[in-house]
């Protein structure tokens, strides 16, 4: 039973129909292969720096059961390292060990006792590797401070920028060993009760290192050419996919461009955009890839980026156009309506919203309240319910 239930058979004062048949299609269920959503509503996955050698402790618990609590339709764990260089700062969670799976249940365990579905997003840093917890500024970690500022890997030995460490360039036997990293993550995650996956291929990591011509200068059949550089991310997604049991959904996060410029719509042949991503998408939703969680940015020092409230969602919307697939809009969205908007123009099927719940754990309560949903509350909270 969630937490926050929408009460289906509410009778509307005004016309007397069933509430359930006029319900906002933020709070409408929406099912993808064995899952059921009971709202679109998604917690995206945030960096909480506040691992010990990968292990989730008692402060994940309290932060993700928080959103569960609050009726969350997806609570996405944050990004979860298939191996320990592939953090991007110490204090990473992981899950290159069986030793993982137990702290992860924990939290799996609190998200699905209140009805909502436990996600994780598992990944790997690439060039943008071993760097401090954001409180403790901007640098490389060294050694002395549990760094590996000597090991850091990606398609070419370029670095993100000055404050960044020089990786080391993959081999491809060393890409096929991070490969099984990866499809022993997902493993693991299934053994935790993770219902749905997310790869983070987005925000210049390993797997958004090798799609864009930025960070990608390789001159063997994983570089140059688009196909070439979409080659070893397709590779990993599909070992992923071949381990993922086929009764639950996989997502994958993307970057839709790097932002050579404001123009949503400009081309960048030299290093990555949304044309390029459609492309992309296409080849993911044949390998089996249910929903893309549709980012941007993250792979260029010098990037600009738009400010305005919810400058990423033409990018998902293009990309469902073109693809069909299913996809996830993000990108500073604060407001219920704006949410609901989104989805009844059907430029997205999910909303993810990220750090207004940071600002605010009971945004999936005031998104009931501004679009007039009726709802039940758990018997702990529900004298704090306010009348619509």
């Amino acid at each position: 039973m969630p937490s926050i239930v929408v009460e289906p058979y509410a009778t509307n004062p005004h016309n007397g129909k069933a509430k359930d048949e006029q319900r906002p299609k933020l709070f409408s269920p929406i099912k993808d292969r064995s899952i059921t959503y009971h709202n679109r509503i998604v917690v995206p996955p945030m960096c909480m720096y506040s691992a010990k050698d990968g292990f989730f402790n008692d402060f994940h618990v309290a932060h993700y059961g928080s959103y569960a609590i609050r009726g969350s339709g997806m609570i996405i764990i944050e990004a979860t390292a298939v191996e320990p260089r592939g953090r991007i700062s110490p204090h990473d969670a992981g899950l290159w060990s069986d030793d993982h799976i137990a702290p992860l249940k924990r939290i799996v365990d609190v998200i699905k006792s209140q009805g909502s579905i436990p996600s994780i997003q598992i990944a790997h840093a690439g060039r943008k590797a071993d760097m401090s917890s954001p409180w403790h500024g901007y640098k490389l970690v060294p050694e002395s401070e549990g760094g590996w500022p000597n090991d850091i890997v990606g398609p070419s030995d370029v670095p993100f920028d000055e404050h960044h460490g020089k990786p080391h360039a993959l081999t491809i036997s060393e890409m096929q060993e991070i490969k099984q990293k990866w499809a022993d993550a997902a493993i693991r995650a299934d053994k935790a009760g993770i219902e749905v996956l997310e790869i983070h291929d987005a925000h210049g990591y390993l797997l958004h290192n090798f799609l864009s011509g930025y960070s990608n200068k390789r001159t063997d059949i994983y570089g140059g050419s688009l196909e070439n550089r979409m080659r070893y991310p397709l590779e990993v997604v599909e070992a992923v996919r071949k381990v993922w049991p086929e009764h639950k959904p996989l997502w994958v996060r993307i970057s839709a461009t790097d932002f050579k410029s404001l123009d949503p719509e400009a081309h960048d042949e030299d290093g990555w955009d949304l044309y390029q991503s459609i492309e992309y998408v296409k080849a993911l939703k044949d390998i089996g890839v249910d929903v893309i969680d549709v980012s941007a940015g993250g792979n260029r020092p010098d990037a600009e980026y738009p400010r305005n409230a919810l400058y990423q969602v033409p990018f998902a919307e293009a990309i469902k156009r073109a693809t069909g697939i299913t996809v996830g809009a993000v990108g500073r969205i604060t407001d219920p309506k704006d949410a609901e908007a989104i989805l009844q123009q059907d430029k997205a099927d999910y909303i993810l919203v990220g750090r207004e719940h940071l600002r605010d754990t009971a945004w999936v309560n005031r998104a009931a309240r501004e679009l007039g949903v009726k709802t039940t509350w758990i018997n702990q909270y529900e004298r704090a319910q306010r009348e619509l």
